[in-house]
């Protein structure tokens, strides 16, 4: 997968990039992540990327010229480009979603800024997503959030490929609990079916467990599931 990330502030991702399990996919070769700084394509001196908004009002708007070059620039000789803006007013992500972007091979995020961009880059654009119905100072978190969630879900990436299939949002519920060492800590104890050994027994417990989770934290999960 090839992942470009628009940003006027490339340095946030800095540590980002070389920690974990996202550094060993790049490592890996299974994902190869650019980023761009829509200020290397201004004309003017002074690398101008935002304006006050036509109309007035507070704030800066982050102007369309640079960003959109920047996107052609990407964009030239590739097929198919999934290009993403990232803004409050988009359609909030989710797992499913994650799942989805996993299977594209091209992916480029525009992270917005200030007030935002000008509003003409939603011709030059495919989807906009939230991370959440909350305002942050820029789209560079939201960006790594969801580089995060799906690059986890690209083959070879986890040591082990079948925990993404037990995981939370799965199958439309919450994951189930999880323990280890030691089996009393201060009184507070393991359930005694995690050390039976009995698998059958462990299975359904799980099963039962993660169920009463999500009614009791996120029913909606089950209503939508219906659906």
């Amino acid at each position: 997968m090839l992942i470009n990330v628009i940003t006027i502030f490339p340095e946030i991702f800095e540590s980002f990039l070389n920690t974990s399990i996202l550094k060993r996919a790049i490592d890996k070769k299974i994902v190869e992540i650019n980023l761009h700084n829509p200020r290397d394509f201004t004309s003017d001196k002074h690398k101008t990327v935002d304006e006050p908004p036509y109309g007035g009002g507070g704030g800066m708007v982050l102007k369309i010229e640079p960003i959109v070059k920047c996107l052609e620039k990407i964009s030239k000789k590739r097929r198919r480009v999934k290009k993403i803006l990232l803004t409050p007013s988009g359609k909030i992500f989710t797992q499913h979603k994650a799942f989805e972007l996993s299977k594209e091979k091209n992916i480029v995020f525009i992270c917005g800024h200030y007030e935002g961009i000008d509003e003409r880059i939603k011709y030059f654009i495919d989807e906009e997503i939230s991370i959440g119905d909350y305002v942050l100072t820029g789209g560079e978190i939201p960006a790594m959030v969801i580089i995060d969630s799906v690059v986890r879900l690209l083959p070879g990436v986890l040591g082990n490929p079948n925990s993404i299939k037990f995981e939370s949002f799965v199958n439309g519920k919450l994951d189930f609990p999880h323990y280890t060492r030691p089996a009393d800590f201060r009184g507070y104890k393991v359930p005694g079916v995690l050390l039976s050994g009995n698998h059958e027994k462990i299975k359904k417990w799980r099963e039962k467990e993660a169920l009463k989770r999500t009614k009791l934290r996120k029913p909606y999960l089950l209503e939508e599931t219906e659906v």
